[in-house]
């Protein structure tokens, strides 16, 4: 699998990285096993997580898998901290107090003296941004993190906290944005990869089949073992299913079966190879899934293609 630089940084990422959001919960550890084996024999080395998913039992998972599974040192991981979900309501508090009391847990669950990427996973108004990036600070200056990131902040946000840190060379340099881009959300072309360029921050996209949806899966409804038919997904499957997708999503399906591949996998080379775009991270329940997936490193989109899919989807 292709490795390609974060930003200016020295991190080198493959560019698909393997999402575990479903891991602990919808995954169980033998399924995970299943996964990153497929994973790592595919050439992929970048694994992302969260201090939320499964409430912790995607970082326990993964600190189960490391050090038996795969040497640590050939793998880079990414967490991340701040936002979590009190009696189910999303909450964001990237406080300095917050944020480092999370990161040692998220290393206690991974079984690890560090993590490769931590993360800001969200946006905080109410703390202070110095206070946000001193916590980043402390983790990349104490070694608990090699790289640190954020993630799903908007182009000015990022730029702010981007320049802030680059102001001084005894603080962590923003290394990664994670944001979620696909054909049916461009959002990120507004102003986001164009600021992660300038600034020299590699962009991870999360999402890259909007949920699922561009496999074509949900052309004739929400089939009943999908993530769709899951309580806790259904609503965020649920904005992909309106007509304005529906005909980005035919088009991937019509311009799959004229080069013999499967609609999954042209979504993922457009966006895998889109400009700015330094990994693009993908998520699956099962091990079949997932070689299903990575079966798209076959594949390159013509130029005249990706032109047609820009202009459907825009």
């Amino acid at each position: 699998m292709e490795m390609r630089r974060a930003g200016t940084s020295g991190l080198k990422l493959s560019r698909l990285g393997l999402g575990t959001m479903t891991w602990g919960r919808d995954t169980d550890e033998h399924e995970a096993a299943d996964q990153c084996r497929a994973f790592i024999d595919a050439g992929g080395n970048f694994i992302d997580t969260a201090n939320t998913y499964g409430d912790g039992d995607s970082e326990r998972v993964i600190g189960g898998l490391v050090g038996t599974l795969v040497n640590r040192d050939d793998v880079v991981i990414a967490t991340k901290a701040g936002l979590s979900f009190p009696d189910g309501v999303r909450f964001i508090d990237a406080s300095r107090h917050t944020l480092i009391a999370e990161l040692d847990k998220s290393l206690a669950r991974l079984g690890t003296d560090f993590v490769d990427i931590w993360q800001v996973h969200a946006w905080d108004a109410l703390s202070p941004l110095d206070e946000t990036l001193s916590a980043l600070d402390y983790a990349y200056t104490t070694g608990r993190a090699r790289y640190v990131g954020v993630s799903n902040f908007s182009g000015w946000q990022l730029a702010r906290a981007a320049t802030k840190q680059s102001s001084n060379s005894m603080k962590a340099p923003i290394t990664t944005i994670q944001s979620e881009y696909s054909l049916l959300n461009r959002d990120a072309e507004v102003e986001l990869l164009d600021c992660a360029q300038v600034c020299g921050v590699g962009f991870l996209a999360w999402a890259p089949l909007a949920r699922g949806v561009l496999t074509g899966k949900y052309r004739n409804g929400v089939p009943s073992d999908s993530r769709g038919a899951a309580p806790h997904f259904a609503k965020h499957i649920e904005p992909y299913l309106d007509s304005r997708s529906a005909r980005t999503v035919d088009a991937v399906a019509v311009a799959a079966s004229g080069l013999g591949y499967s609609p999954l996998e042209v979504a993922l080379a457009w966006v895998r190879d889109a400009p700015g775009v330094t990994s693009a991270i993908i998520g699956a329940r099962t091990g079949a899934q997932l070689r299903g997936v990575l079966k798209s490193e076959e594949i390159s989109l013509p130029d005249i293609l990706r032109s047609a899919l820009n202009d459907v989807s825009a």
